[in-house]
């Protein structure tokens, strides 16, 4: 019983603090000047990524302790592939990709700015974007194969 609850929570979090994420951070670039969202944002991002590599952890190696267990083996087996894939994007974007971003990143507070620089910016951020989108679709795909796992009989 504690090991799903354990489970649930991490998912809740790491899907839950995406999505209260993504609203935050509509709400910060719609009332503040770009550089001053951008660099809320980016003090954020390390703390985000933390969670989802915490969350991440706990939600691969709970589903394969499930799939042990034998109900719902299949669904479980699919769940932790999910999450795996979903945890793999985490770690490259927040490892990989951010850093990158952080490195360019001073191009968006310019006013003339380079168009290189400005186009490798918009393209790893875009990219980042993308991630952080899939990465969301499926963990909601591991919700639904685990929702499954629990109903099988």
């Amino acid at each position: 019983m504690f090991t799903l609850f354990l489970y649930l929570f991490a998912l809740a979090c790491w899907l839950g603090g995406m999505i209260a994420f993504v609203a935050f951070t509509a709400v910060l670039f719609s009332r503040l000047p770009v550089t001053d969202a951008g660099k809320v944002v980016s003090t954020i991002f390390p703390y985000y990524y933390l969670t989802g590599y915490v969350a991440g952890g706990i939600g691969v190696v709970l589903t394969v302790y499930f799939a042990l267990g034998g109900r719902g083996r299949v669904w479980w087996i699919c769940s932790a592939a999910l999450l795996a894939a979903a945890l793999g994007l985490t770690v490259y974007a927040g490892a990989v990709l951010r850093p990158r971003i952080e490195a360019v990143r001073g191009v968006v507070e310019q006013t003339d700015p380079n168009p290189e620089q400005k186009a490798q910016f918009d393209a790893l951020h875009r990219l980042s974007v993308q991630i952080n989108g899939g990465v969301m679709l499926l963990d909601i795909l591991a919700l639904l194969a685990s929702a499954a796992a629990l109903s099988a009989v």
